[in-house]
């Protein structure tokens, strides 16, 4: 609620830990390890640009806060999109392209760990800057692979 009314918020890219203030933001990227999202690397491929195209996995309750994060920062793209805090039953499968100084997110899908209608995706987000470059299909061409190894 407290940062419901700011103009605007600084955002780390890699732990998704939000701030009021550009200072706290700086001093936040000064001292943050993160070099990524946290969870497990499940795939990894080359991409013709160079870098890296990297799925993480991350249990929704192991890492709620970060997955949290991930949502309310998705919410700003997606009307439609209402659930923020109950992380718990989700995985999140967030697709990063990795360079020399870290992953940085394209996207992501979730799923449901139990479906009882075995669906495949809960919600799928490209953000926008990346949108256009082919990662929507990559995402849904994943989920549907991982679904069918299930």
């Amino acid at each position: 609620e407290e940062y419901a009314y700011e103009e605007r918020l600084f955002i780390c890219e890699f732990c998704l830990k939000y701030m009021k203030k550009k200072k706290t933001y700086l001093r936040h990227r000064g001292e943050c390890t993160c070099r990524g999202p946290p969870g497990t690397e499940i795939y990894r491929e080359k991409t013709d640009a160079g870098s890296n195209l990297c799925v993480y996995e991350i249990d929704g309750k192991e890492n709620r806060v970060y997955c949290q994060n991930l949502c309310l920062l998705s919410k700003l793209f997606l009307d439609h999109k209402n659930l923020y805090y109950d992380v718990d039953p989700f995985y999140f499968y967030v697709i990063t392209e990795v360079d020399e100084f870290g992953a940085h997110i394209v996207g992501y899908f979730s799923k449901e760990k139990q479906s009882a209608e075995d669906y495949n995706l809960a919600c799928i987000l490209t953000f926008p800057q990346f949108q256009k470059c082919g990662y929507g299909k990559f995402i849904i061409d994943f989920s549907y692979a991982l679904s069918k190894k299930e």
